[in-house]
């Protein structure tokens, strides 16, 4: 090893270990911080709201079974019934244990001094059973059995914004609308329609990911062949924001088919998603397998599980590592551990978008397009943090299954796209899903990252689109 190489590796080595000590610091003061903005939104909801809603730092409850309201297996919701003789489509929703369970030193010693209050409480009360009535009970975290039980009655159950989220007209604008349906943006083929896409945003982003970089640079033979449809996930840009959500896979799912395939009569589609898009997009395939004509995903998170390993727990310590470097990491263990930390990075960025847009406008003099500030600022706390939990962490276990179902069952092209600069979902993503589908095709596009995949090359991916569309066509 030359002398160059030495003391590189030496200051990487020394870059490695200041990231991990400043990282202990600075996360162990906001675990401080989130368990103190705990109590202190507890308070202003009272006074603003004159409630207090639930929280996951909540402690557990039990939830009696037989009374045909909630039934629940070991910390997942099984089913949720409206009455006592019927389930309403919420029925084997999985609530993510990443939610409720996260590993910090304040959670530790609340946890330990909890379990010992338990104790002691089963030591002093002696059980009292009813002879002829049987009636099971199951631990849940408060916040979902109280949540559930405010999610019957449909998306309009509460529309009236919180306090702490904004109340504009672009991010309300469901509220005037007598459909509960995603905000769709059509273009292309209007008459004689061959083919269809559907675009599937990620994470904290919008419809405008698509709509404002590759869609302008589509050939007219494309639009005249193929019907575009981008779409605001549930809880983003201008869909419905329903502050009862829970925003699991079934709700996420149930709404693209209910404001896309049926009233559009969609009978077959190729599928665009980025990030967390693939997620969806992989469970959309693996429900409709006949209908793909081709899945095109750019930077899945899929990382395999080891054994032994909790698949939930895993996903979410790998794409929110708890450290400060890089910051695109930093940015997502803040939103992924911090439930209060997370929902006043909202209320300062969110409720203020209107203001960052005029800054970003002023500072640029209008020089550049703000549609990525509007699809980051355009959610609600309570939309990106179950999100974040129940579909990123919460279907980690089951993104094996559907590669092996799209493996076997889909017969159309799958084609992975990566930048080779991504510091938040790692190429290695891409190839650990080529090795699950050994069809896929895995294009790793040099010195590009997470966003700039798509942004700054929108000419160049269009043209890929097309090739993946038309190959397709022709090989069909």
């Amino acid at each position: 090893m030359s002398i160059i190489e030495r003391v590189k590796s030496t200051f990487t080595m020394a870059g490695r270990i200041l990231n991990e000590v400043i990282s202990f610091f600075v996360f162990t003061v906001l675990d401080v911080l989130d368990f103190l903005l705990c109590y202190i939104y507890r308070v202003i909801d009272f006074i603003v709201e004159a409630e207090w809603k639930p929280c996951y730092c909540s402690s557990v409850k039990q939830t009696i079974t037989s009374s045909g309201t909630i039934l629940v297996s070991e910390s997942k919701i099984v089913c949720l019934t409206s009455s006592s003789s019927s389930c309403n489509k919420l029925q084997l929703e999985e609530i993510s244990d990443t939610l409720y369970t996260r590993s910090s030193l304040v959670s530790e010693v609340s946890k330990s001094t909890m379990n010992e209050l338990k104790r002691l409480k089963l030591e002093n009360a002696a059980p009292i059973l009813k002879r002829g009535t049987l009636r099971s009970t199951f631990t849940v975290n408060s916040s979902i059995v109280e949540m559930l039980q405010g999610k019957i009655g449909g998306l309009k159950s509460n529309i009236v914004p919180r306090w702490s989220d904004c109340d504009c007209k672009t991010c309300n604008s469901w509220t005037a609308s007598s459909k509960d349906s995603l905000f769709v943006h059509v273009d292309g083929a209007k008459e004689n329609v061959q083919e269809n896409v559907i675009f599937i945003h990620g994470f904290i982003s919008s419809s405008e990911f698509w709509t404002e970089t590759v869609f302008p640079n589509f050939t007219k033979a494309t639009k005249s062949k193929y019907r575009l449809f981008a779409v605001d996930l549930l809880g983003f840009g201008r869909s419905p924001k329903p502050n009862e959500s829970l925003y699991t896979l079934r709700e996420h799912l149930d709404m693209i088919e209910k404001s896309v395939l049926e009233p559009y009569n969609v009978k077959s589609f190729h599928i665009v998603a980025h990030s967390l898009g693939c997620i969806l997009a992989l469970a959309l395939a693996v429900k409709h397998p006949a209908l793909i004509k081709s899945l095109t995903l750019l930077a899945p998170p899929y990382f395999p599980t080891p054994k032994g390993e909790e698949a939930t727990q895993y996903m979410m310590r790998r794409i929110a590592p708890r450290r400060v470097w890089p910051v695109i990491a930093f940015g997502a263990s803040l939103a992924c551990w911090y439930e209060h930390v997370s929902r006043t990075i909202c209320l300062l960025i969110c409720k203020n978008h209107r203001l960052w847009e005029f800054l970003t406008k002023l500072i640029t003099r209008n020089r550049i397009k703000t549609y990525l500030v509007d699809g980051f600022c355009c959610h609600t706390h309570n939309a990106a943090w179950h999100t974040l939990h129940n579909i990123i962490c919460g279907t980690a276990g089951k993104i094996e299954g559907y590669l092996d179902m799209v493996k076997n069952r889909l017969k159309g092209k799958v084609t992975v796209i990566h930048g080779e600069d991504d510091e938040l979902i790692p190429v290695e993503c891409s190839y650990n899903v080529q090795s699950r589908v050994p069809h896929a095709r895995v294009n790793v596009v040099k010195n590009k990252d997470h966003i700039t995949i798509v942004v700054g090359r929108q000419q160049a991916f269009a043209r890929e689109l097309e090739e993946i569309w038309n190959n397709n066509s022709t090989s069909n």
